[in-house]
């Protein structure tokens, strides 16, 4: 941006001037007469500081806070109430506001002197702006004076008593010394404040006082008196500061512009206002103006045209807005004069070109284009930022052409080349403080939402225009570099003209050539390159942006080539070629290569010539390019001698374009040890390069360590036919190992190769060991004077025109080729021999569950060698549900894998036998097991150890070193029950009385009460299920009590261990029977809650083999079934003796229990006592129970007294619940007295007869009892 003044393109912000902060001295008002602005300070001498005069140091510190306020810079966009301040001298003076002062008649008539009215003026007639107008604004007339002053302090008078009372003649002078002070410095603002009220500008005091001075009562009247002396301002215009802290001074700082930043802005605001008027007047009027002040005789000069008069008032009402911080009114008013400045443009009599208006507008042009892209980024607007920019760039360039400054002049590419970095460097000082830049990311389909269209434009380009989307500064650089490139191409071509035609001809007579010739272009390119390079690294984000990175390095490197620093540029051409080499941009090597040679001609460097003519005729592009840069190659070859004579110079062809296309193909895949694997190598030169001129005297073909390489060395084909083929055949037998004691010889062969022609190696290659075996390294040799150069290759290489196809040379007479159908033919593996085992697997399928399952594995060594086996198993996670599964082989156990189970060495012929068990459970099912079974030759493994000259590839994997050979094989073994549980569940109510609703004891842990539960009957009844005879041990019910259940006793425990004790066959059952006692809590039984069964079945069993043999021993256990204990609401118990003597008395007692949650019930008991009975009854016939709470019971007894013997039926016993009682009868209007007595029947149950049964199957399943009832009450009468 240097080469546009700084007025035009620096962020304009309100401009305050600072007085009266003298570094040395104070002002103050000592002198009995103010002094005038024009009055040198020397007049009145102030008086001598103390040594520790803490002003001094206030002063010092205010100076430095308030120039760090804001600094003048191009990027500012932050808007705050900060203003450019500006440290003057007191007296300064402002400029005048026209040439003649106000008492003049002329007065109103007059201009300012930077008007083009003004004939003194630098614009006079037709100039538009100056940079001086802005410089004006900004540092000589400012918005806000502040002027700071010291306020008089009389010296403190010290009392020796303060009970002494103030002098009073000491008081009276002290207030007129005051008072005269004070009006010596009123007397000093009121001058001030007549010159900045002539400008408009706001004038503020601040008076520097001691703290003491603070507290001092007369301050506020001193004040007052100053303020309406000087005639200043009520609002913002008189502060008091006293020596404070820096942070303080800051917070002054802040609050002093934020007090006087409106009055700043209505400054800038009445300019616009005058500006506008101006305008307005000037577009209507004619542009025909004779200056008065013309001299007689003069020709009349041509004034500015109204379209000049609206450019300047439409940039000065834009930098008044700036100076507001409007920065929306700012870019409305200077598009307003950029439109009517292209305009005059448009017009060759308005802007005649290579005139000094013209180029002064077109400065002015340009620090416009400026001012409104930086604006548009301000407000993040991008797209509009570069458009305007790219619109200007265009403009111009057509201006150009028609001002006769075109492509073809180095003027019309300096000027690109300046728009171009101006916007580097203002995106860069942007980014530097707040602008961010745009990602450019292209939309994505895959962020559209779902079931959003897309539209077809989007789907077409999905990609930005680069044209259309803003870049980092180095972009920009980067084009001011390249047009820069143009500016030097068209100035030299300038100067051939002037050196042909004379100087007078051409570009050469152009205004600015005598500058141009001043101008040192390739600094300048590195400059611009240098700066492009440096801002692509910090946003080196992307592989893409990495390479345009290596791309500027490259022209950097270019430019020092044409600044004739060769060795600094072979060093950037070093750098840059690796990566290009790796990535293959060899259209951009290609001329690399170009440069770096000549760089090494400059410099002398005959290795590095003949290193980059090696590699440059491997990327040549047809046999013409290829045959001179080989002629070029003999040439430096027979003029010039190595550096190190004796050693070969290696050139490295690795990441470069070969020499030769080299394919290796191998006949078979893989080959078993001591077999010989055939193999053929063709060497090939590319279609469209002729290497028969490159002297080439050997290839040397290098095998896997342990083999000797085979040297082809060159010798001219005699048999004209032969020389003619493209295809040659050349057998070299079988590669000798290194072992042999005679050393192979070298084999002839003709080594040149026109365009096409293919040399194919035949051979064969054995190995001793396991192991890949493959070509290295072909190291093509030229030799030529003393020169001896060595360019190894790699097999399977070719170039980027070239197609490697693995083809099998099968006659050559006539040519023709197989071609094989692998992916990898260039290498071959050699495998030992495969083992020779016979591995079986024993067993009695079905498995049965909780069985430990033999599988005999049995493995026979029918080989010849000596093997150590060892075993791995894995075990298949099995689909059905509730299954678990383990393994046990020897002494390892494992639910998935076990590994490295030993079966030791086994011998030739020898068997080895090893068992694993298989245990399943939950539910039956198909079990999975994979078996890998791994041998390894001991015998190879010794020989390897004792050998250790046998040949064998460095390369090779030490699972293909050691003799090893792996068979899997997979088991599927069904798995089914070996015994079936059924249970049959019955539930008896507890004969035991209820406690009391109040009793206490309830609520204990250790209270055992079944009277809700009762007793609950189980009865299992156990099957052999399995498809085979088991031999049951024992049964065992091992009991596991809770807190709802225990077990009362089972009739498995009353008999020995081996009741059991017997084989039972498929469909054979056995029982046991178990009483268990149930304690729930009322709320669990009303929630139906399942109650876990309290203990299981343990059944120990064997398997019968089919020999007569058991098996190992195995334990299977079945849960209790899960008890729910069924609901009951009013219920009758009738406790009945089973037998009875003739007239003897029997109690009978009835248990009435209300089980119902939260309803009471009203029980009404009827006996009746039919003729026909047995019995005589003693006892309540007919009677109501005391009502019933939920939770009670009543108790009630009869004495039965039989008279027949015999199976006779107890009396019936009614048990009626009346609380729902209705009325007999209702008559029509006339109530009923009489209450029915029928209600609800409750059952009566026969506790010897309370049988509520269930049935569950399978243990596991946690079956539910369902409950049932049924039953008669007779009782037994004996004589």
């Amino acid at each position: 941006m240097n080469s546009y003044p700084v007025e035009l393109l620096v962020q304009l912000a309100p401009v305050m001037f600072i007085a009266g902060l003298d570094p040395a001295v104070l002002p103050t008002s000592t002198s009995n007469t103010p002094q005038s602005p024009g009055q040198s300070q020397s007049q009145s001498p102030p008086p001598t500081p103390t040594k520790h005069d803490p002003f001094q140091s206030l002063i010092a510190r205010l100076r430095d806070v308030l120039q760090s306020q804001r600094k003048a810079a191009i990027w500012a966009p932050e808007r705050t109430r900060s203003f450019q301040m500006i440290l003057v001298d007191r007296n300064v003076r402002f400029p005048p506001r026209k040439l003649v002062s106000p008492e003049d008649p002329a007065y109103s008539t007059a201009h300012s002197p930077l008007s083009p009215l003004t004939p003194s003026s630098p614009l006079y007639p037709d100039g538009l702006i100056a940079p001086i107008w802005i410089r004006k604004h900004t540092a000589l007339l400012p918005s806000v004076f502040v002027l700071f002053l010291r306020l008089f302090e009389p010296p403190p008078v010290h009392t020796r008593s303060p009970l002494d009372t103030p002098d009073p003649d000491y008081e009276r002078e002290k207030a007129e010394e005051e008072r005269r002070r004070d009006a010596e410095l009123s007397a000093e603002v009121a001058a001030r404040k007549k010159t900045t009220n002539e400008r408009g500008i706001k004038l503020t005091v601040v008076l520097l006082a001691s703290r003491r001075m603070l507290d001092d009562p007369s301050l506020d009247s001193r004040l007052t008196f100053i303020r309406r002396q000087s005639g200043l301002d009520s609002r913002a215009a008189l502060f008091v500061l006293s020596p404070v802290s820096t942070s303080e001074l800051h917070d002054f700082a802040r609050s002093l512009q934020d007090a006087l930043y409106e009055p700043a802005v209505e400054y800038y605001t009445l300019h616009s206002k005058r500006v506008r008027r101006k305008r307005n007047r000037h577009s209507q009027a004619v542009s025909s103006y004779n200056s008065p002040l013309a001299p007689v005789g003069a020709a009349s000069a041509r004034p500015l045209r109204p379209e000049g008069w609206t450019v300047r008032y439409e940039y000065k009402m834009a930098c008044f807005a700036e100076f507001r911080g409007e920065d929306e009114v700012a870019l409305k008013h200077y598009q307003d004069a950029y439109t009517k400045l292209m305009i005059m443009f448009g017009s060759t009599a308005i802007l005649p070109p290579r005139t000094k208006r013209w180029a002064e507008a077109k400065v002015l042009a340009d620090a416009i284009n400026v001012k409104i892209s930086k604006l548009y980024l301000y407000n993040r607007e991008h797209s509009l930022a570069l458009s305007h920019h790219n619109s200007h760039m265009r403009r111009f360039a057509d201006f150009s052409r028609g001002w006769g400054i075109g492509e073809e002049t180095f003027e019309y590419w300096s000027w690109m080349a300046r728009q171009h970095r101006v916007l580097a460097e203002l995106l860069e000082q942007g980014s530097q403080s707040s602008l961010t830049l745009p990602t450019n990311t292209p939309p994505s389909r895959s962020m559209s939402p779902a079931g959003t269209p897309v539209e077809l434009d989007t789907v077409r380009a999905p990609g930005l225009n680069p044209s259309h989307a803003l870049q980092h500064p180095g972009h920009y650089y980067y084009m001011a570099a390249r047009c820069t490139e143009f500016r030097r191409e068209r100035f030299l071509a300038s100067e051939v003209c002037s050196d042909i035609f004379g100087t007078s001809q051409g570009a050469s007579a152009a205004p600015g050539y005598a500058n141009e010739k001043k101008v040192d272009h390739l600094s300048l390119i590195l400059e611009l390159y240098t700066k492009s390079y440096e801002v692509f690294k910090k946003y080196n984000s992307t592989t893409s942006q990495g390479r345009l990175t290596l791309w500027i390095a490259y022209r950097i490197a270019h430019t020092y080539y044409e600044s004739e620093k060769f060795d600094v540029a072979i060093r950037f051409f070093e750098r840059i070629a690796k990566t290009y080499r790796k990535e293959k941009w060899n259209d951009m090597l290609r001329p690399l290569l170009s440069t770096w040679y000549s760089c090494a001609q400059k410099l002398g460097d005959v290795e590095l010539m003949v290193t980059l003519l090696v590699e440059m005729i491997g990327r040549a592009q047809d046999h013409d390019e290829s045959k001179s840069l080989q002629d070029d190659l003999l040439a430096v070859l027979n003029s010039s001698v190595p550096s190190s004579a004796g050693e070969p110079l290696v050139v490295d062809l690795k990441e470069s374009e070969p020499l030769l296309d080299t394919i290796l193909v191998f006949w078979t895949p893989e080959v078993r040890v001591g077999e010989e694997a055939a193999f053929q190598l063709s060497l090939a030169a590319p279609t469209n390069i002729d290497l028969s001129a490159l002297p080439v005297a050997s290839v040397t073909i290098t095998f896997s360590n342990g083999y000797y390489p085979v040297v082809l060395r060159h010798s001219p084909s005699t048999d004209n036919q032969a020389a003619d083929q493209n295809v040659r055949l050349v057998k070299i037998g079988k590669v000798m190992p290194e072992d042999e004691d005679e050393e192979p010889e070298e084999i002839a062969a003709d080594l040149r190769w026109r365009p096409g022609e293919r040399l194919v190696v035949s051979g064969s290659i054995s190995s001793a060991a396991p192991g890949p075996l493959t070509v290295v390294s072909i190291s093509v040799i030229l030799a030529q004077s003393d020169w001896v150069i060595e360019m190894p290759h790699e097999p399977g290489v070719s170039h980027g025109i070239s197609t490697l196809v693995p083809r099998w040379l099968t006659s050559i007479h006539p040519i023709r080729f197989l071609q094989l159908g692998r992916n990898d033919c260039s290498s071959v593996v050699v495998r030992h021999h495969p083992h020779e085992l016979a591995v079986s697997f024993s067993h009695q399928a079905p498995a049965l569950l909780d069985e430990e399952y033999p599988i005999i594995i049995d493995v026979t060594n029918v080989d010849e060698r000596h093997l150590d086996i060892a075993v791995d198993v894995l075990l298949q996670p099995t689909e059905v549900d509730e299954a678990s599964q383990y393994i046990i082989f020897d002494d390892q156990r494992s639910s998935g894998l076990i590994k490295g189970i030993r079966f030791d060495i086994i011998a030739p012929g020898v068997s080895a036998t090893k068992t694993l068990y298989l245990v399943g459970s939950g539910a039956p099912g198909d079990r999975m097991i994979d078996v890998s079974i791994q041998s390894t030759s001991v015998q190879a493994a010794t020989k390897d150890d004792d050998n250790a000259e046998c040949p064998r590839s460095s390369t090779s994997s030490a699972h293909a070193a050691v003799d090893t050979c792996e068979k899997l094989q997979t088991i599927v073994i069904p798995m089914s029950r070996a015994l079936s549980v059924t249970y049959n569940v019955a539930y008896k109510r507890s004969k035991n009385a209820m406690p009391p609703l109040a009793d206490l004891s309830t609520v204990e842990d250790d209270v055992w009460d079944d009277s809700y539960g009762g007793v609950a009957i189980v009865a299992a009844r156990i099957e052999c299920s399995a498809p085979c005879a088991l031999l049951i041990e024992s049964l065992k019910l091992r009991r596991q009590d809770n807190s709802l259940a225990k077990v009362l006793d089972s009739s498995s425990d009353e008999g020995s261990d081996d009741i059991f004790l017997d084989e039972y066959l498929p469909g054979d059952e056995f029982c046991d029977v178990s009483r268990i006692s149930l304690s729930p809590q009322e709320e669990q039984v009303l929630a139906e809650e399942k109650i876990p069964g309290p203990g299981d079945y343990e059944v120990v069993w064997r398997r019968v083999l089919p020999g007569g043999d058991r098996g190992r021993q195995s334990t299977t256990r079945f849960a209790l079934p899960t008890l729910m204990l069924p609901r009951d609401g009013l219920i009758a118990l009738l406790d009945v003796p089973s037998t009875a003597k003739l007239h003897v008395p029997t109690p009978v007692q009835l248990t009435v229990r209300n089980r119902h949650p939260f309803r009471s019930a009203n029980v009404t008991i009827t006996l009746d006592l039919d003729p026909s009975d047995a019995f005589i009854v003693a006892g309540l016939r007919n009677g109501r129970l005391p009502i019933l709470l939920p939770g009670s019971e009543e108790r009630l007894s009869w004495n039965l007294i039989p008279v027949e013997c015999g199976h006779v039926k107890v009396p019936r016993i009614k048990v009626m619940d009346v609380r729902h009682a209705t009325p007999l009868s209702q008559g029509a209007g006339v109530p009923s007295t009489e209450v029915d007595v029928e209600g609800e029947v409750i059952n009566v149950v026969d506790v010897r007869a309370d049988w509520r049964t269930a049935s569950a199957h399978n243990a596991g399943e946690n079956s539910v009892a369902i409950t049932q009832q049924d039953g008669v009450s007779t009782i037994l009468v004996l004589p």
